[in-house]
């Protein structure tokens, strides 16, 4: 009778909670800049990537405006409210059920919106917090949104990758962590990478629905100040050959006004890469998809830091 008494107990709670809808891949990232018109040149003319739309204020100014790598695929760029701040805005993760996400989300015990409306592209979004503060944005495109309706426009053949990989952000406690992305949003842990072997640097974790990818990026002691944030709060775009690209962002009349070095290097993973860096610091990782020599790289044992437990 116990036996059964816990069975229907059980069968009950699963009914009741709602299901998880899929996370599909990486849809923005949202960054504060110190000047505009620098980080639409280095994104647009150097980059190659279009600006199909944007956002005013009451008064007429710039509220925000889109980047576009692809179809799914933005940047958001926002003027910044404060001087040497963070300039990670947001970031957003795609689903195909915006209100079920709302519904898992609350059922999980996860502070959402009481409820939804249609943004100010058309598009339905909301933002939780993850367990470092970062603000994480779900985001259904809508057919009657700005996204929807600029498909298969400001796509030029300059873009030099068609193809955001990863976001990453700053982690501080990695089990924390792990409970919010993999235990309730379902992100699959794939890779671990350390700089020295002796403490991991990264954990790499899988939309559960997609190819894309978050980049927990851990840190050591007290948190990088904000000035300091860029190296580790970045994007990845997929390259097919780092040289081609490279040689390609040097023909560019833009490249002239980029002052930092194009380097060329094999990361820790094996697959070569190079990082440009906005007019922020904001680090945009050109990467090739697959290692040097086409077989997987070993991920690495070392403990992940203590000190922030």
């Amino acid at each position: 009778m116990r036996i059964l008494i816990v069975l229907l107990f059980c069968l009950q709670a699963m009914a009741v909670e709602p299901p998880r809808p899929k996370i599909t891949g990486a849809a923005h990232v949202a960054l504060f800049v110190a000047d505009v018109e620098k980080s639409r040149a280095f994104y647009k003319d150097l980059l190659g990537y279009g600006e199909p739309f944007d956002l005013k204020t009451p008064s007429g100014e710039l509220s925000l405006t889109f980047i576009k790598i692809n179809e799914r695929q933005y940047l958001e760029i926002f003027p910044e409210k404060e001087k040497d701040s963070d300039r990670l805005n947001h970031v957003s993760v795609e689903t195909d059920d915006i209100e079920g996400m709302r519904n898992y989300l609350a059922a999980k015990g996860v502070k959402v919106p009481e409820k939804l409306s249609n943004n100010r592209i058309g598009n339905r979004s909301f933002n939780v917090k993850d367990p470092d503060g970062h603000t994480l944005e779900f985001v259904q495109y809508l057919a009657g949104g700005a996204s929807v309706r600029e498909k298969g426009k400001f796509l030029g053949k300059q873009r030099i990758s068609t193809k955001m990989a990863h976001f990453g952000i700053l982690v501080g406690n990695l089990e924390a962590s792990q409970k919010f992305y993999h235990d309730i949003l379902g992100f699959q842990e794939f890779w671990r990478g350390s700089r020295d072997g002796k403490i991991l640097n990264w954990v790499n974790m899988k939309v559960p629905d997609g190819d894309d990818y978050i980049e927990l990026m851990l840190y050591d002691g007290a948190q990088p100040e904000p000035t300091k944030r860029g190296t580790a709060h970045h994007i990845c775009l997929f390259v097919s050959e780092i040289e081609k690209a490279k040689a390609d962002l040097e023909s560019r009349p833009a490249s002239k006004s980029y002052s930092k070095p194009m380097e060329i290097r094999t990361g820790t993973n094996r697959k070569r890469q190079m990082n440009l860096y906005d007019p922020d610091g904001t680090r945009v990782e050109l990467m090739e998809p697959h290692t040097i020599d086409g077989k997987p790289t070993p991920p690495s044992t070392a403990p992940p830091p203590t000190v922030n437990k």
